[in-house]
């Protein structure tokens, strides 16, 4: 080991983390404050009153979390085996890689109020690599890495590569992972915020590195089932996985910039809260898309609409205020449901005249909207 330690798991007194309370203090009150919204509704409205809401996220939060590691995924694979899982009607089926990554996102929310072990860890790794493989490349899947080869994260062209950063070696893992695990479920019941105890583990898992591949996504399985036993809530309502894919290389930066550094975490803890807020914005938004949709149904439901009607209303009610790069128009129908511009031009008027939609300009000028306030014209 070098005099100077170069990693943070090198330093003497790992793993005794720190971080200054007065810094993150700001930025933890606003992500309180975010996701007391997205709860109180939640609550109040009933978690079945959110399907679709909750289908979206979780779908979101699936393809970034993937996205993150450069994998992307069959889209209507994800929607059918969210689906299924949240009883909703499905249509196709799932790949098995799919169903690996649903699998482990569902066991870490679903199952909060069950241990973290290390046999459990091993289950979210193996459900990734359900053949073995990732892609043309065979994985130990299952089971911690036991490779003598330092554990790198390098980029870079061959002689010339760049370590960003080294996990500790393989024989440590053992000890090391336990006392992360039992620092896991000793925290539960300690004064440390939720929030920076999801941020803490995920930073110290990320740390360990402790399989061959996956350590990402098992990580960031670990952010949710520490989410999920601070809310108590065996559903999933924020995607912070698809903030952080938004902000990859941000994310990655952090990441290696508290790896290098010494105990004091106060940078990461800080940009950690500040994604988790606005992840729960973005969710807020979804979450009051899917309220309005209801709302919007609940007043016309009752209005005789053919299905090609009602697809391209959904299609609208989707795209939110001012979708469809600013508005429904009789070609974007027609192309939608596939209708000669005549029957798309009546079947807009009808809508229309239903009270569903408020149209604007004139000519080939004209765009449809949803009926509702702050929607028309894209307002």
């Amino acid at each position: 080991m070098p005099n100077t330690p170069q990693w943070i798991w090198q330093q003497p007194d790992w793993p005794k983390f720190a971080f200054d309370m007065k810094v993150v203090a700001p930025a933890l009150n606003r992500a309180r404050s975010t996701q007391g919204r997205i709860l109180g509704k939640a609550q109040a409205l009933g978690l079945a009153n959110l399907g679709s809401a909750l289908a979206e996220i979780w779908v979101e939060e699936a393809n970034a979390t993937a996205r993150i590691e450069g994998e992307k995924l069959d889209l209507n694979s994800v929607r059918s085996s969210v689906a299924r899982r949240l009883g909703m009607p499905s249509v196709g089926t799932a790949s098995r890689s799919v169903e690996g990554l649903i699998d482990l996102m569902d066991d870490a929310t679903r199952h909060w109020r069950e241990p973290l072990t290390v046999e459990r860890l091993c289950g979210w790794q193996a459900a990734l690599f359900p053949t073995g493989f990732a892609g043309v490349k065979k994985v130990k899947s299952g089971a911690l890495r036991t490779h003598a080869t330092p554990m790198q994260i390098v980029s870079g062209p061959i002689g010339r590569e760049k370590v960003h950063f080294e996990a500790p070696p393989s024989k440590r893992l053992p000890r090391e992972l336990g006392e992360f695990l039992d620092w896991f479920q000793s925290s539960r019941d300690s004064p440390i915020d939720g929030l920076l105890r999801a941020g803490t583990a995920h930073l110290w898992f990320e740390t360990l590195h402790p399989f061959e591949d996956g350590n990402g996504r098992v990580g960031r399985a670990i952010i949710d089932l520490a989410l999920a036993q601070d809310a108590k809530l065996d559903q999933r309502l924020y995607s912070v996985s698809r903030r952080l894919a938004e902000h990859r290389n941000d994310y990655y930066a952090e990441l290696a910039a508290a790896s290098r550094g010494g105990l004091d975490i106060t940078r990461w803890l800080t940009w950690f809260v500040e994604q988790f807020e606005e992840a729960c914005r973005a969710s807020e938004a979804v979450i009051d898309l899917s309220l309005a949709k209801a709302r919007f149904w609940l007043q016309h439901g009752q209005a005789p609409l053919s299905e090609r009607q009602r697809k391209a209303v959904n299609r609208i009610l989707d795209a939110g205020p001012g979708g469809f790069e600013g508005g429904m128009s009789t070609d974007k129908y027609g192309n939608l449901v596939h209708v000669s511009r005549a029957t798309a031009y009546r079947d807009l008027e009808e809508l229309v005249r239903y009270g569903l939609l408020t149209q604007a300009g004139v000519g080939r000028g004209t765009r449809y909207f949803a009926a509702m306030e702050g929607w028309e014209a894209g307002q």
